[in-house]
């Protein structure tokens, strides 16, 4: 690491520092003490850092004293009240009950567990698609660009209607708005970019609805929701779909990589799948930090007086590393129960697409094992090139070899 590198990675606020796939000891001694502690958010605000299970819990569990409507946006002082406006419509995690609920309601139905398995045909034979191109890519091959990233990308291309062909520009987006290394203005330029190609993608769907999910939210509800909202909603829902379960695919197969005897339970024995997802998602929790919210009267959380006005951001590799949550945290162990992990969120902002997110790993992790039984990194004495300053932690590529 170079000596700029270095001075970015001391700067890296605490609830964003990790040692490879484990969160520092520095934020595990914070929640196992104080439990709350003020620090700085990667836009510069002061703000509550809330690191235990429980506390977690009871501020997702609570919008009417933790708000996200009364968050400041990202990027807010670079636009006017219109513009704000404008990037604000349709965004659900900027919003509490009712303006949530309504927007949620409408989306609801396409994510149900029973309207994803219908996708699972389809999502099975996109897995089977990339396993394919892995293997044409010859070895050693890198995982992320030639699984782990077009699988959930194709997925939800499909599911909203976006074209795949327009994946390159998105990602970049993505990896932009994510990015915590770049100032406002970079980060801005991208929302300003990535909400001038949902509304030309918005504005081809009011004019001829398909039988994706923008063409069904214009034909059910055209009347309720205007082009701004459904730009924000199509926005989200894209950057979201692809973000969390691509990270999730890399990390998680190098956590296996790391754990062989585990990986080989879950190409033995399709069962164990799923207890194997839920544990994933737990001990990696790659969502560095979840929209902070504000409170709107004085709280108290762990025995701290927090004033009204605040802003509080979670800490879930804290909160779910937490030992009054779970026995022996710090272990990666596929055969326990992770229920009431916090990695989807809690409470009304509850991930809207975990449903989808864990079929699409329930698959692509048995199918890849079984297809490269002999699956390795190439170098295991290689550093692995994490994706230190995203909000959403995950790695930048991952040679294998089999």
């Amino acid at each position: 690491m170079d000596g700029q590198k270095m001075m970015k990675a001391l700067e890296l606020p605490l609830h964003m520092r990790r040692n490879g796939l484990d969160p520092v000891e520095e934020l595990a001694q914070v929640r196992d003490s104080e439990g709350v502690v003020r620090v700085e958010t990667p836009f510069g605000l002061p703000a509550y850092l809330v690191c235990r299970h429980e506390d977690v819990r009871r501020v997702l569990a609570d919008p009417d004293r933790f708000s996200s409507a009364l968050t400041p946006f990202p990027g807010s002082g670079q636009m006017n009240a219109d513009e704000l406006a404008t990037m604000q419509a349709g965004q659900l995690i900027g919003f509490d009950p009712p303006e949530h609920t309504r927007l949620r309601r409408m989306l609801t139905p396409e994510f149900t567990v029973r309207r994803m398995r219908r996708l699972e045909p389809r999502i099975t034979e996109i897995v089977q698609v990339a396993l394919d191109d892995l293997e044409r890519a010859g070895k050693p091959a890198d995982l992320v660009s030639h699984f782990a990233l077009p699988v959930p990308s194709l997925v939800i291309c499909e599911l909203l209607g976006v074209p795949y062909a327009d994946r390159a520009a998105f990602q970049d987006r993505s990896v932009r708005l994510l990015d915590t290394s770049l100032s406002m203005d970079q980060r801005v330029a991208a929302q300003r970019e990535d909400r001038a190609y949902m509304a030309d993608l918005v504005a081809r769907a009011q004019a001829d609805p398909g039988e994706d999910m923008l063409g069904m939210l214009v034909r059910g509800h055209g009347d309720d929701l205007d082009a701004d909202e459904l730009i924000g909603i199509a926005g989200l829902l894209l950057l979201a779909g692809h973000e969390t379960t691509s990270n999730m695919l890399g990390l998680g197969t190098l956590a296996l990589l790391r754990h062989p005897d585990q990986l080989a339970m879950i190409r033995e024995d399709p069962a164990q799948v799923e207890p194997a997802v839920e544990e994933l998602l737990r001990w990696l929790s790659i969502v560095q930090l979840l929209p902070p919210r504000t409170t709107t009267t004085d709280v108290e959380l762990a025995g701290h007086a927090i004033p009204a006005g605040s802003l509080v951001i979670l800490s879930l590799p804290a909160a779910n590393r937490d030992p009054a949550f779970i026995d022996d945290p710090e272990t990666l162990d596929i055969t326990r129960t992770a229920a009431g992990h916090a990695a989807f969120g809690h409470g009304v902002h509850h991930c809207l697409g975990a449903p989808l997110a864990r079929m699409e790993m329930r698959i692509a992790f048995p199918a890849l094992l079984r297809r490269f039984p002999g699956l390795t990194l190439a170098d295991p004495d290689e550093q692995a090139d994490f994706r230190v300053f995203s909000l959403v932690y995950g790695l930048n590529s991952l040679r294998v070899t089999w």
